[in-house]
């Protein structure tokens, strides 16, 4: 399925052409909701709210740039709080407090990850306006960060952030299904910041363009390999055993390409086993040969370790941004506090 999505959304040309009535369609939808929604919000809500996206279909690094922007907010003081979709999580009630026992059948895989990876709370909630207001109600912290929500638009939000695939970029350009845009490249000209994972990495300053695409604040971001943990044990083993080893590559991701090709660059021989984004994994998803080591991705491995064998081993990574990048959220995280007007209760959930 990768493979074809690459050929047909992400090369030069648009061979899906004959379905530009359905992509003019889902781009008026969009565009009709998202009015609407904009219309509806009355109110912000009483904390900086900063919200993780992108505007192409697939994997792009927002879980990662997430974890990293609640790093870099919790060491500068404050306490933030991601709230998710929950994508594949059946949870019997909504807001959804992840914790140690819940599920990705309950929560969804990304966060259950990101509960694992940063310590702080997580709310999983359909409607991430909900979600929001109940995380402040409870008091669970004072800055709001919602992973995947650029076109969840009841959500108000201060700061919006755009991820893109340094090396997919925009496809051919059309909207779905003609190409991989969930919204006109237009879009970018109200966000805040541009990220690209696996641009430039030797910029400390904001790139001129991307793609053609001008923007003031464009900052690239790497995905560095960080550990190499064993899913049933814990152990650790340092990065440099992968190189020489022959491993089973499993991937339920958007992009599994760039997870291959990370363990390549590490020195593993790769044996390739993509599945959908999101797969429901089973215990013969996992099934090696002779002494191979299968290895996977934080993300799937919070739904792998019921019925995960010795061999497994976790790639986790993490991101890299520019110093100029950090202190500019920063900063504007700042500026949103400063400007907050209190909103009380009723507003926070009829705006």
């Amino acid at each position: 399925m990768s493979s074809f999505v690459d050929r047909v959304w992400y090369g030069g040309n648009r061979p899906l052409w004959f379905l530009s009535p359905l992509a003019w369609l889902f781009q008026s939808v969009s565009e009709s909701r998202r009015r609407k929604a904009w219309e509806a919000n009355r109110h912000s809500l009483p904390v900086p709210v900063v919200v993780v996206g992108n505007i192409t279909a697939g994997g792009t690094g927002k879980s990662p740039l997430t974890a990293w922007l609640v790093k870099a907010l919790a060491a500068d003081g404050w306490r933030p709080v991601i709230i998710s979709r929950g994508y594949g999580g059946k949870s019997p009630e909504y807001p959804l407090l992840v914790t140690p026992e819940t599920t990705p059948g309950m929560a969804g895989d990304e966060p259950v990850m990101l509960a694992d990876a940063t310590g702080v709370p997580v709310v999983v909630d359909p409607d991430r306006r909900r979600g929001a207001c109940w995380a402040l109600e409870q008091g669970l912290g004072d800055v709001l960060i919602c992973d995947d929500g650029l076109q969840h638009y009841r959500l108000p939000r201060d700061i919006e952030l755009a991820v893109f695939d340094g090396a997919r970029g925009i496809g051919n350009g059309a909207i779905i299904p003609v190409g991989p845009l969930r919204e006109p490249v237009s879009r970018l000209s109200s966000v805040d910041f541009l990220v690209i994972n696996g641009g430039s990495e030797d910029s400390d300053h904001p790139l001129n363009s991307f793609q053609g695409i001008e923007h003031p604040a464009i900052y690239s971001m790497s995905l560095a390999p960080s550990s190499l943990v064993n899913l049933r044990s814990g152990e650790f083993r340092p990065l440099a055993d992968l190189d020489g080893k022959v491993v089973k590559a499993v991937a339920g991701i958007g992009n599994p390409g760039r997870f291959f090709d990370t363990l390549r660059a590490l020195g593993a021989t790769v044996s390739e086993a993509p599945f959908p984004d999101h797969h429901a994994f089973k215990a013969h998803d996992l099934e090696a040969q002779g002494d191979q080591w299968v290895v996977m991705t934080s993300k799937d491995a919070v739904k792998c370790r019921e019925f995960a064998s010795d061999n497994v081993w976790v790639l986790a990574v993490e991101s890299r941004l520019p110093e100029a990048f950090e202190q500019a959220v920063l900063a504007a995280v700042r500026a949103c506090a400063d400007q907050v007007v209190t909103t009380t209760v009723d507003e926070m959930h009829h705006g």
